[in-house]
């Protein structure tokens, strides 16, 4: 789904400061949503791999060259890489979706890979910005990842093998963790534990983080 669509993702946008932080994880999380979309609308692995290959020179190229003019680029220069997160760090994440257009089976490793590289490394990168735990931050960004996978596959035997890897990582605790990503991760065990979108027992879950912090 994309970030802009998404409520508990601009949720978990307003509870980052409003000092710059938070335009750099909105620039973070619209990459993700670019990289979902690259993904979503692929019919042809080959034409999919060329996509996501110029997004991961592009982002490479941050480190050492002004972007583009393609506003996730832009932004991403603009709020994110002043923050400490770097271009070749941004290109593992491509990496993360990568796996599902090479991989003709999701196996278990192919499934921590996606993991791994998608949602633990934006959510390190995150932690840059945010500051907290930036290993926990990593752990539940892998589950945050998984779960959100898991709703979108077909294949029921690979969305169950999604699912546990996604509940081991996301049982680590959200203490330590920047708010916003622990909104997030929250948002993805209410998912796994099928809890309805929109409904008030999980708007009333999320906001009591959103205040407490646990």
């Amino acid at each position: 789904m994309a970030m802009e669509t998404d409520p508990e993702r601009r949720l978990a946008l307003a509870y980052a400061p409003d000092d710059g932080r938070r335009a750099a994880l909105s620039a973070l999380l619209a990459l993700d949503a670019a990289l979902a979309e690259v993904v979503r609308t692929t019919t042809q692995p080959a034409i999919g791999q060329i996509r996501l290959a110029w997004w991961r020179e592009q982002l490479a190229k941050l480190d050492h060259a002004p972007p583009p003019a393609m506003p996730v680029l832009t932004a991403l220069a603009g709020n994110a890489l002043p923050r400490g997160v770097t271009g070749t760090a941004l290109a593992k994440v491509v990496e993360g979706w990568e796996v599902l257009i090479e991989e003709e089976t999701l196996d278990r490793d192919a499934l921590h890979r996606f993991g791994a590289e998608r949602g633990g490394q934006l959510f390190r990168q995150a932690a840059l910005i945010l500051g907290g735990d930036a290993g926990r931050a990593a752990t539940l960004g892998q589950g945050w990842a998984l779960s959100d996978l898991m709703r979108h596959l077909d294949d029921r035997s690979v969305a169950e093998a999604a699912g546990a890897l996604a509940r081991t990582a996301l049982a680590t605790p959200l203490r330590g963790v920047a708010r916003p990503l622990g909104l997030l991760a929250l948002s993805a065990r209410l998912d796994l534990a099928q809890v309805a979108p929109g409904g008030p027992k999980r708007a009333a879950r999320l906001a009591w983080f959103g205040l407490a912090g646990r």
